[in-house]
């Protein structure tokens, strides 16, 4: 019988090389939990959920990086998860709050995001493989990634919790809201990518200082955070479509990079 310490053989894989995938998993039952919650009528807890498997599948990619235990098999569980945590489970959790009331259109609105969230995830995956991309275009995604998506379409409820508690019973233009977001996450439109950003070493403690008041203010005021969270990053969508523009008008000939090595990441932002 094997034992945990014994001599590794060609056919046992290091243990490391599993932490990205059971962190994605972890992602999967956190995003699965949200439907559950919802059910029950824990809508505070099912965003919340949704909000934590956003966070993890922003570290899963960077552990199996720093871990070198990146794989095929862990790209496609990732992807995979992504579709259910991003794609179908914010569109359920509006659907058990407000959606139902609009009958089969409320449906078809569950319907549409989820395949706007299974093309979004699609096109990430075969735009690694793109070559002849500007250097510079790794500081943009294309359309707005499915864990922000998410994010943002369950942005209702959060502005439920902090007053504007009509919203429930305003179930049509929760509809249409979601179908703008499901637009956002299947669009050509370019938004800020943080994958690659740099800082000079003379903002480090600035930075930390000022997520140390957003994590205080977050303890504090969690639903308010989250809407002006989610507002700003709204706001900052037509800055980002002005600086794409600036960078195509200043570096036409730009040279070009490979696909990227999240290719084979086991998790990342899609």
């Amino acid at each position: 019988m094997p034992m945990l310490f014994d001599r590794p053989s060609r056919s046992s894989l290091p243990l490391r090389s599993l932490a990205p995938n059971i962190l994605t998993v972890l992602g999967l039952c956190a995003g699965l939990s949200g439907v559950q919650l919802a059910i029950h009528n824990r809508y505070d807890l099912a965003v919340l959920a949704i909000a934590v498997a956003s966070i993890i599948d922003t570290l899963d990619g960077r552990v199996a990086r720093l871990l070198k235990g990146t794989s095929k098999f862990g790209a496609e569980l990732d992807s995979l998860s992504d579709f259910v945590n991003f794609g179908v489970t914010p569109a359920l959790i509006l659907y058990l709050w407000t959606l139902e009331r609009l009958g089969g259109l409320g449906w078809i609105i569950v319907l549409a995001f989820a395949v706007c969230g299974a093309l979004r995830l699609a096109r990430f995956n075969t735009a690694l493989d793109a070559p002849g991309k500007p250097a510079w275009s790794v500081k943009f995604f294309t359309g707005v990634p499915a864990p922000a998506g998410a994010c943002l379409s369950l942005l209702p409820i959060p502005l439920f919790f902090v007053g504007w508690e009509w919203l429930r019973e305003a179930s049509f233009l929760v509809g249409l809201y979601t179908c703008g977001i499901a637009f956002l996450m299947i669009s050509r439109i370019p938004t800020f990518s943080l994958k690659r950003a740099h800082i000079g070493r003379e903002m480090v403690l600035p930075i930390l200082l000022i997520a140390g008041v957003i994590a205080a203010a977050v303890v504090g005021y969690p639903w308010l955070m989250y809407v002006l969270t989610g507002l700003g990053y709204l706001a900052l969508i037509p800055f980002s479509v002005l600086s794409h523009r600036r960078h195509i008008r200043e570096f036409p000939h730009a040279a070009t990079f490979e696909a990227d090595e999240d290719r084979l990441k086991g998790g990342g932002i899609s």
